[in-house]
């Protein structure tokens, strides 16, 4: 890629802009994903890509949309393709952030526009009516919603609206149109006064043809999750690039499950049955009674000792143990703390929940990925930056099947293993 081709990937969450990232890793292109506060300045220069985990998705709308438009400006130049990642489910503050966005960027007298297509259908999530659909039931209808959201509803021209967006539904009769039948629509829209166009996409076909429409217009900001992102990447990936080099595998694998969702559960199940891992339960109570006490002692001593003997070993919150998402945050830097003391021992990470890989990989004194390849969709891998190399993989909570984490420890266990 071209200076001139430059991606700015915002997310509120570090699984959400890795995710993104490969996307543009598999066609060409070098991509670098940071978290602000632990990134030197400047780390990331040379990346044709740079994903930036802004972690916004607890905050409430008014301190989310500041983040994201600190990030922006921090990182925004005229050259660059902004992509908002925003939760396929709509989980965090979307709507507020890119009100927020967009105005910063009006305010620097440009004319953004948005194209808003959250669809992801490698993960069953689509949208029909500017309403998300998930395996086929309205999202609010699904677990993932009960579980965890932010509006009254699912409909994004209802959700921007309220947020002073207005917004413009493209059906997917009209995004099947042609290319150039749905650049006019998009142009159209905008001719009115709206700020954002929502386009019905459930299948990939239906993206990459939003994605070649929006390229021909000026000064769009993209709203998507991975599906989008993987369809502008096809389109602008780097002319002759070669693969990126694997990295190696140092020693065993850490698989650390901080997620709560329901996808990661029935994983981190699937994964203690094979026989294939150490498995190490440590209670949310274990967990609050921090360094000092026996409890802590004992787990981080146990997880070290399994992973110097060269033993993959998971990690995971006890999925009896009442869930608080209110205490998410908290829990996440806990376990990411515990897991942390077996130090060197890690030969390899595997991180499911963005809180999780986040938390994680700031307490080994990472800063960065360099994302390299894709175990499956919405599952990347990457070498990490900062005082260690190591392979890691992140994986959305809600993601992948059953067998995914066997495929991740799969994938670790295909690397040179270095030494």
């Amino acid at each position: 890629m071209s200076a001139q081709t430059r991606w700015l990937i915002l997310a509120d969450d570090l699984t959400g802009a890795a995710d993104c990232g490969i996307a543009f890793a598999k066609h060409g292109g070098s991509v670098e994903v940071i978290w602000s506060e632990a990134a030197p300045a400047g780390s990331s220069a040379k990346a044709d890509v740079l994903a930036v985990d802004v972690d916004s998705r607890a905050l409430g709308p008014v301190d989310a949309a500041a983040r994201h438009v600190a990030a922006q400006r921090a990182h925004v130049s005229p050259q660059t393709r902004l992509y908002k990642k925003i939760d396929s489910t709509l989980r965090g503050q979307p709507a507020a952030e890119l009100a927020a966005q967009l105005a910063a960027l009006a305010q620097a007298g440009r004319a953004p526009f948005a194209i808003v297509a959250p669809a992801f259908p490698a993960a069953g999530r689509v949208t029909l009516g500017g309403r998300v659909v998930v395996n086929g039931d309205p999202l609010e209808e699904t677990p993932l919603w009960a579980r965890d959201h932010t509006y009254a509803n699912a409909s994004l021209p209802d959700i921007l609206a309220s947020n002073g967006v207005s917004a413009e539904v493209a059906t997917l009769a009209e995004v099947r149109a042609g290319v150039g039948a749905l650049a006019s629509r998009m142009r159209a829209a905008r001719a009115r006064g709206a700020a954002a166009l929502v386009c019905d996409c459930i299948a990939l076909s239906d993206l990459d043809a939003v994605a070649e429409a929006s390229l021909q217009l000026d000064d769009v900001v993209w709203v998507g999750s991975a599906g989008l992102a993987v369809a502008l990447a096809r389109l602008t990936a780097a002319a002759n690039a070669g693969p990126a080099p694997a990295p190696t595998r140092a020693g065993a694998a850490l698989v650390v499950v901080g997620s709560a969702a329901d996808a990661s559960r029935m994983q981190a199940r699937a994964l203690v049955e094979s026989g294939r891992v150490i498995h190490l339960v440590v209670s949310p109570q274990t967990l609050q009674s921090g360094p000092t006490s026996a409890l802590w002692r004992d787990a981080a001593a146990a997880l070290a000792q399994g992973l110097r003997d060269g033993r993959d070993t998971l990690l995971q919150i006890d999925e009896t143990a009442p869930v608080d998402l209110a205490q998410g945050a908290a829990l996440a830097a806990s376990l990411a703390e515990l897991a942390s003391q077996a130090g060197s021992a890690i030969g390899a990470l595997v991180l499911t929940g963005g809180e999780t890989a986040r938390a994680m990989l700031i307490r080994l004194g990472l800063h960065g990925i360099r994302l390299i390849d894709e175990v499956e969709a919405g599952v990347p891998l990457g070498v990490s930056v900062g005082v260690r190399e190591i392979p890691v993989v992140t994986k959305a909570g809600a993601f992948g099947g059953a067998d995914t984490l066997h495929r991740c420890l799969d994938r670790l266990h295909s690397l040179e293993k270095a030494g």
